[in-house]
């Protein structure tokens, strides 16, 4: 009788009920708060539909580390707080890792982020860019909240490294933020990745009323002529010409630039159309999955909820918001400059979330004109914007890393 009810005594404190009621209280509470943080994010992910392909695997991720007794993560086999520049121990995670380990080494090599990077250059149109060169001034002017965001996160006692990823939430890339954090401050990771998606995921919220703020009705009802024809000489030459200028002034961006521009290259090509399905759709929906799970696997209770989780949120939104400002800011430049035939709300579009950004300003410029048609007009910003966060990791990694 004695060893039936030893037995059952070992059953039970084997269960994450004893787990997570016989162990720390604080860290009970925190977890309990992750697991509302996991229903709000499934929520928006599922009810308002807001970035679901990207939100539903975060919160998953962050359901299962969160999981007590599960043991899926061991955020210690990738960082090692006595010497943070000790390298990883590849044998040891497949040894004494999880799952959720073994998926995480795809984001601590880069290899999510750039395949990710392949799929969106096949996605997108980058003749809207090609066509109207100037659009890469605007997509220069929105990394303004990058700037202002690494100098407020140092204001506020991050070290360098640390500052320079949470900046990256202003370029509104969520691949890239990923890519500079897992170099530059991996003990981030969680905080930084679920804000720069939940950004994006809520542009056609944040976005809308500071257009309205800082453009007139006359500004934001201006009709744009069509944009001019692109050959496909042209559509051909422009992703190796970017990848071979990039790789040759700032090597370190030459990774997801590359990656970016070899998407596009399979999709204008015209001999590779089984390749550029393949990058659009089976490809960037398993990676997809692949890296939402991993990093939100890095939010824990003890890493997430600290104070400085806060400040990377509210820094974020405010990087965000700036980065808006600078695009339209250059944007009603633009507009002056060329006698009012620019409409300055396409370079709210020079944030990288493509092709969100770009349909929020069509949207915004349909209210005032019913007539006006914006999108590919804003897609060359939005294009501008993904080359110029890229290219602003680049420089932190030549930097800080």
């Amino acid at each position: 009788m004695s060893s039936i009810l030893k037995s059952l005594v070992t059953l039970w404190e084997s269960t994450g009920i004893a787990r997570l009621f016989g162990g720390d209280a604080l860290l009970a509470l925190k977890t309990f708060a992750m697991y509302i943080i996991v229903a709000v994010l499934v929520y928006f992910a599922i009810k308002k539909q807001y970035e679901p392909l990207l939100l539903l695997p975060i919160a998953i991720g962050m359901l299962l580390t969160n999981l007590p007794g599960a043991n899926l993560f061991h955020m210690d086999l990738f960082i090692n707080e006595a010497d943070p520049q000790a390298k990883i121990i590849i044998q040891d995670v497949f040894e004494k890792g999880g799952l959720i380990d073994i998926l995480y080494l795809g984001v601590k090599f880069g290899v999510y982020p750039s395949l990710i990077f392949i799929g969106i250059g096949a996605m997108t149109d980058f003749t809207p860019l090609i066509s109207n060169p100037k659009s890469i001034f605007l997509g220069g002017a929105a990394q303004l909240g990058v700037f202002a965001a690494f100098c407020g996160a140092l204001l506020l006692g991050f070290n360098v490294q640390e500052a320079a990823a949470i900046g990256i939430i202003g370029g509104a890339d969520g691949p890239t933020a990923i890519n500079t954090t897992k170099e530059l401050a991996p003990h981030l990771l969680g905080a930084i990745a679920i804000a720069a998606y939940s950004y994006m995921a809520l542009i056609p919220m944040i976005q809308p009323p500071v257009m309205k703020l800082l453009t007139t009705k006359e500004e934001r009802a201006i009709e744009m002529p069509a944009l001019e024809q692109v050959s496909k000489l042209e559509k051909i030459l422009f992703p190796l010409v970017v990848t071979f200028i990039v790789a040759l002034l700032l090597p370190d961006a030459a990774q997801l630039v590359g990656c970016l521009m070899f998407g596009n290259l399979l999709n204008v090509c015209g001999v590779t159309e089984r390749l550029s399905q393949t990058a659009q759709n089976g490809l960037i929906n398993v990676v997809t999955i692949f890296l939402g799970i991993s990093v939100g696997a890095t939010a824990t209770a003890e890493n997430f909820l600290k104070l400085e989780t806060l400040y990377i949120v509210g820094l974020g939104l405010c990087a965000f918001m700036l980065s808006t400002i600078g695009g339209l800011l250059g944007g009603k430049i633009m507009c002056k400059l060329s006698g009012g035939k620019i409409n300055p709300l396409i370079g709210s579009a020079g944030v990288s979330a493509v092709p969100m950004a770009a349909r929020v300003a069509q949207r915004e410029g349909q209210k005032e004109n019913p007539s006006n048609f914006l999108l590919m007009h804003a897609m060359g910003p939005n294009v501008a914007g993904v080359i110029g966060s890229a290219i602003c990791a680049g420089v932190f990694l030549a930097l800080f890393r």
